[in-house]
């Protein structure tokens, strides 16, 4: 299956990187354990391998990191 988008964005609360997978109507969440200060592209790259853990497809460009 392909997702329609992949956000991560920091989640305080966790200390971890939540990555939102959207497919439609449905959102699967999972957390990274990345620090904070990780790079973006390390982050990018870390919710790919999320996005295809999860049975997903995803383009990179579908990745947006927000921090």
């Amino acid at each position: 299956m392909r997702a329609d988008q992949v956000e991560v964005s920091w989640d305080a609360s966790k200390a971890k990187w939540l990555v939102r997978i959207v497919n439609g109507e449905e959102v699967i969440r999972r957390y990274c354990s990345l620090p904070k200060s990780a790079d973006e592209k390390a982050v990018a790259a870390a919710a790919q391998k999320t996005v295809q853990d999860e049975g997903y497809e995803a383009d990179a460009a579908l990745v947006s990191v927000r921090r």
